[in-house]
């Protein structure tokens, strides 16, 4: 079955998501992503997906202390200092930070944690789990969104 990037970032297609791939429901069913560590340098591989994020629709917030805007977009210090709802914590941060990060998303209601490639905090996935966030561990949230919706 192919995916369509129609209705992406709405609650309005469900249905369409194929059954047993959770990465594409989470995926087709968020609209807000902040992205931590995100970064003004255009070089860096956090500002690119952070892009391309909001070429497919996603409201993208930037949380990062050395920031003041990315993207357009207001930078904020902390999760905790973003004032709308968050569906997706997107991790562009060492692995050593996760387990903060991952107690900060919990406190904020997000549904999911997202750590980039290379991320990986397996006790702090396990506590994102077990406080009902879905979990994606050391993968690219660019390349998942292409394979899956073909947006380029």
């Amino acid at each position: 079955m192919e995916n369509s990037t129609e209705g992406r970032g709405t609650n309005s297609d469900r249905g369409a998501t194929p059954v047993g791939d959770p990465v594409s429901e989470i995926l087709k069913t968020s609209q807000t992503i902040a992205v931590v560590g995100l970064s003004s340098r255009k070089f860096r591989p956090s500002y690119g997906v952070a892009e391309y994020l909001q070429t497919a629709g996603y409201r993208v917030i930037p949380v990062n202390p050395s920031e003041t805007e990315v993207l357009g977009e207001k930078c904020y210090t902390r999760l905790e200092d973003v004032p709308e709802r968050v569906d997706i914590v997107d991790i562009f941060r060492r692995s050593e930070f996760v387990p903060e990060i991952v107690e900060a998303a919990i406190r904020i209601g997000a549904r999911a944690v997202w750590m980039q490639e290379g991320v990986m905090h397996t006790e702090a996935a396990e506590r994102a789990r077990r406080a009902g966030l879905f979990v994606v561990m050391d993968a690219c949230i660019l390349k998942e969104h292409i394979k899956r919706f073909r947006l380029q």
